[in-house]
């Protein structure tokens, strides 16, 4: 059953939160979509400024840890806002009020993400995510209301997200020990709502649209990841540090930063959101991708303060902080992307050559700068790669093309 859509260029008092057109033509991000993501990435910025102090005190597996738990609560809110806008957008009062009510919430997290991470203090963090899922049920609620064909589905996960928000702010009460494990069991409970809420009815997201949103936020985070490193440099010119140490570390962050930009705006996207299945496997492994390209930009800025002899790690390590996201980046990337089953033919195998070849880098006397050649030369193969099978498919000319 299909819907007439409203006309959307300017915001009306109430509207039916009637399902959008999967099909929809020239479907794009809203100025409220870009807005939501730059308030979020303040958040991200917080998380990475946090997980870099932990590195460089040394304590790995701690900032480790609270950054990837921090960094769900950030990426699990905004994947499921996205994915509920590109189906229920109607760009009306009440929506637009609950979605700045989630951006309060992004805030609120982004301000206690520090303490989360650095002394798994996760009070505040935990209201702020509360805050912006209760502003989601608001949402599904009306579509339930609005949306007959799909209210099932709706109510799902209205229910399931209660029931988990009820689950995260009772753990605030929990004795000390058990964090890590209701942590987890509610992770699982949290990305267990679409798989069963979507099997009543499938909502009507926009593929082109979803794979948009996916890549407009890679952009920002990619952009983060440079601020930092610029700022950390500024930081070094200010303690006159070594010119030509710091020559490497930019020329190698920008290669890098630069190439899994193009790594990841090299794929279609789109064609890989056909299915359910497919849909979920895509959205749920850019956390990877989201948490790993943020993590670059730290782990540039911690060996930018390396160089200066600030931090408490080793060379290895350092360079392992660096390199290990850049080849989980780049190994997410070609997974997510790439055809089931996997076939490793000339220009399928560059990608695990590459990771290979960072992971080594790490034991390289300058790793951030072989780093950057590294995804370089990859950028370049795939491009070589490309070009000649391009013209292995084309059709030799016939006689009687002459």
């Amino acid at each position: 059953m299909s819907h007439s859509q409203p006309v959307r260029n300017e915001s009306a008092w109430h509207r039916p939160m009637v399902a959008r057109l999967a099909d929809e033509q020239h479907r794009t991000a809203t100025m409220l979509e870009l807005f939501f993501d730059l308030c979020f990435v303040t958040a991200v910025a917080q998380a990475a400024q946090a997980f870099e102090h932990e590195l460089a005190e040394g304590r790995i597996g701690h900032g480790v840890l609270g950054y990837s738990m921090v960094f769900f609560a950030i990426w699990w809110a905004w994947m499921n806002f996205t994915w509920f806008a590109s189906a229920y957008d109607t760009d009306d009062v009440p929506y637009r009020l609950l979605t700045l009510v989630q951006i309060t919430g992004a805030l609120v997290l982004a301000a206690g993400a520090t303490e989360a991470v650095q002394h798994e203090d996760f009070t505040v963090i935990t209201w702020g995510y509360v805050i912006m899922r209760l502003a989601m049920v608001a949402q599904w609620l009306r579509a339930a209301h609005a949306d007959p064909e799909r209210r099932r589905s709706c109510l799902r996960y209205v229910v399931g997200i209660l029931v988990v928000q009820i689950g995260w702010v009772a753990r605030l009460s929990l004795p000390e020990g058990s964090g890590l494990v209701t942590f987890a069991v509610l992770v699982v409970g949290e990305i267990a709502v679409p798989a069963w809420a979507e099997r009543a009815a499938v909502t009507t997201w926009h593929p082109h649209h979803i794979a948009e949103r996916y890549g407009l936020f890679t952009l920002i985070v990619l952009g983060e990841s440079i601020t930092a490193a610029t700022g950390a440099v500024r930081v070094a010119l200010d303690t006159h540090a070594p010119l030509g140490d710091l020559a490497a570390l930019v020329v190698g962050g920008l290669l890098t930063v630069f190439a899994l930009w193009w790594l990841y705006f090299a794929q279609s996207a789109p064609k890989r959101l056909t299915t359910l299945r497919g849909a979920l496997l895509w959205g749920y492994g850019h956390y990877f991708v989201f948490a790993s390209a943020a993590a670059v930009g730290a782990g540039l800025a911690l060996n930018v303060a390396h160089a200066t002899g600030h931090g408490h790690l080793s060379d290895h390590a350092a360079a392992a902080v660096y390199t290990v996201p850049v080849a989980i980046f780049i190994t997410l990337v070609w997974l997510l992307h790439h055809p089931t089953p996997v076939r490793l033919d000339a220009a399928d195998a560059v990608h695990p050559v590459a990771v290979v070849a960072v992971l080594a880098a790490t034991f390289a006397p300058s790793p951030v700068l072989v780093t950057g050649i590294l995804t370089a030369l990859l950028i370049a193969a795939k491009l070589t790669l490309s070009a000649r099978g391009a013209r292995t498919a084309s059709p030799a000319p016939s006689i009687s093309d002459h």
